[in-house]
């Protein structure tokens, strides 16, 4: 497995379980943080992870490898 592969998978992954959070989280009461917000961080973490992904496997098939 490529790195590039790999932070594809791991943005995915952390971007679904943000959704998760974001969506169904809402009701749910912690002492110390907003699960919703959280949500949003792991959301935006996992965008920017899968989208270095991506840009590693265009420019690894670019040049052929």
């Amino acid at each position: 497995m490529t790195r590039a592969s790999k932070n594809l998978l791991e943005g995915t992954v952390t971007l679904l379980a943000g959704l998760a959070l974001w969506l169904f989280a809402g009701d749910v009461e912690v002492p110390v943080v907003t699960l919703t917000k959280v949500g949003i961080v792991l959301m935006c973490v996992g965008g920017v992870q899968t989208a270095w992904g991506l840009t590693g496997a265009v420019h690894r098939s670019a040049r052929g490898l």
